[in-house]
């Protein structure tokens, strides 16, 4: 899904580059820098290049021999599609099912065929009869092939045009029952870009990598309330900004990689603008404007998760101004990164946890536990 635009020891991790895209402009591709191959039970750590700030992706293979398409990273759905930009390359391991499948995000939506071909995500990670779409249909999303879907499985259920009751498996689902993977659980490590061609992150398949958290992970259980449990959604005990109560009983929302920005249900949303004097929500480019003179007095917003408080702060809360331009926003003018759902608060989802919050702290998406963890980098 898209907007806007306890201590634990490694087991069997993988890990691979990926590289930060504008989906929302075009723009070719950089080349990443190129990772070692790394072996069952090794850690590899591979850092990530990042290209105009907010979004990231990953080179995926996919028929035999494979064929590399740049996905986005999305823990907010659970299809992988292919073929957005550069066309499917058939080969001998596609086979066409019969059937259509279409997922809807945030800022539109994916269709097409639905085949089953191998899937490499790493020479180590070849996924056999793993289900993908081919996009013959979408919105014009520039600069990226299509999706990598890392969700938990439910949410693909009526994706499928013929059997839409059926649950569909995810590459991680199929990495773990074809023991390429010994958990499933994929871990995340953003951070800040300092400039478009950032290397600042690491991804890790099969477990998490302790050289990239200091301290415990606090894990926390995948929330049951819906429909943010369909997702890798949790509950937030209490929100403040600063002094200022943005929501003081537990409330569910999601942890998703695939949003660029923080967002809060409008209520809640209101309430933080509020107490930033003369800030504004600028329609035209969907961004929270803070001005100059409040910068100085912002406060920072405080999340408390699993009996633990995680804080963004005031850096966190800004966008760089030198970043305008590749936000599709105006020049020197102050961005903020927490943003409005689009609808109020008691429906279940309520906030997005995105990018922004994410290269502030290291997230593990454990399907073994059905838990989300998160920890200090």
């Amino acid at each position: 899904m898209f907007f806007s635009h306890h201590s634990v020891s490694a087991t069997s991790l993988l890990n691979f580059p990926l590289t930060k895209v504008d989906i929302r402009t075009a723009g070719s591709r950089g080349s990443s820098d190129a990772a070692s191959t790394s072996k069952r039970n090794a850690i590899t750590n591979v850092f990530i290049t990042s290209l105009d700030y907010y979004q990231y992706v990953m080179d995926v293979g996919v028929g035999d021999p494979p064929t590399y398409y740049s996905l986005v990273v999305d823990t907010g759905s659970s299809i992988t599609f292919i073929g957005r930009s550069k066309p499917y390359n058939k080969t001998s391991t596609s086979i066409a099912t019969g059937q259509n499948i279409e997922v809807t995000y945030g800022l539109g939506y994916l269709a097409g065929p639905e085949y089953y071909d191998t899937v490499t995500l790493t020479p180590d990670i070849v996924i056999t009869n793993q289900s993908i779409g081919d996009v013959v249909a979408s919105t014009d999303w520039l600069g990226v092939d299509g999706i990598l879907g890392v969700g938990p499985v439910n949410l693909t259920v009526g994706s499928l045009s013929q059997n839409i009751t059926s649950i569909v498996p995810t590459v991680m689902d199929n990495a773990r029952q074809q023991g390429l993977i010994q958990s499933q659980i994929m871990s995340v490590s953003f951070a800040p870009a300092s400039s478009v061609n950032d290397t600042n992150g690491v991804i890790t398949f099969g477990g998490v990598n302790p050289s990239l958290f200091v301290g415990n992970i606090t894990y926390v259980p995948v929330t049951s309330t819906y429909p943010a449990g369909y997702s890798w959604g949790i509950n937030i005990t209490s929100c403040f900004y600063g002094d200022t109560t943005i929501f003081s009983t537990s409330t569910a929302g999601t942890v998703d990689t695939g949003n660029s920005l923080v967002a809060l249900a409008d209520d809640f949303f209101a309430t933080y603008m509020a107490a930033i004097p003369g800030s504004y929500y600028d329609n035209q480019t969907s961004f929270i404007v803070i001005p100059s003179s409040s910068i100085a007095n912002m406060q920072p917003l405080n999340l408390m998760i699993g009996g633990a408080m995680f804080i963004m702060d005031v850096s966190a809360q800004l966008l760089p101004t030198n970043q305008d331009s590749a936000w599709s926003g105006n020049p020197g003018v102050q961005y903020g990164t927490i943003g409005p759902l689009g609808y109020q608060s008691g429906q279940g989802f309520d906030f997005i946890l995105g990018q922004m919050f994410l290269e502030k702290y290291y997230a593990v998406f454990d399907g073994e536990n059905h838990r989300v963890g998160l920890a200090y980098t």
